[in-house]
């Protein structure tokens, strides 16, 4: 099997002959779909807001659809960057906006309401993907009454702290009796004629 990440391995180094399992737990996979189905449909909004309107009997709302594809679109790259779970809660907030919107097209004179009942639908759907992912990504904290690890008597020194001070002193030690012995060296072969 091929795999493209062979392409910029130099010579000698090891190849991928098979890949392994995902380590992104499920709700980090289905934040960055969401992330990326949220640029998709903000490129759509953006670029092609007379078709959207058209097709939900919208005629006339064309900047609003604009201003909701830059919104998808900026929902979109915080839900792939490490502020995952903040650009969940913006997604669910648009889907809000979105629902808003969609409903203030539902009257007695449009006559694609059909396209504009399966939008809700749509809008509902992913409202409920994205309030999970967000439920899902969101930061663990230890609860308030959880007791704290405190390590005072740890030093950080495997063996201790007074034998790293030992070994210190050691090679302090070493480092003056060197120089010393350097200095004698140098003072010989000054007085070499």
């Amino acid at each position: 099997m091929f795999h493209f990440s062979n392409i910029v391995r130099t010579k000698g180094d090891p190849k991928i002959v098979e890949g392994g399992p995902s380590l992104k737990r499920p709700a980090d996979q289905l934040a960055r779909a969401l992330g990326w189905f949220s640029i998709g449909l903000g490129v759509v909004e953006l670029l092609a807001p007379r078709r959207v309107t058209h097709t939900l009997g919208m005629e006339g709302h064309e900047t609003l659809v604009r201003a909701f594809g830059l919104r998808e679109i900026m929902a979109g790259i915080m839900t792939l960057s490490v502020e995952k779970n903040a650009g969940l809660w913006a997604r669910v907030g648009g889907d809000g906006l979105d629902a808003a919107a969609l409903l203030s097209g539902l009257t007695a004179d449009n006559p694609k309401k059909g396209n504009i009942a399966l939008a809700l639908l749509m809008v509902g759907g992913i409202a409920v993907l994205d309030y999970r992912a967000a439920q899902d990504t969101k930061p663990r904290r230890p609860p308030r009454d959880a007791r704290r690890k405190l390590y005072p008597n740890r030093s950080g020194f495997p063996k201790g702290i007074e034998s790293a001070r030992t070994a210190a002193r050691q090679i302090a030690a070493h480092a003056k009796t060197h120089a010393e012995t350097n200095e004698v060296k140098q003072g010989d072969e000054r007085r070499v004629p």
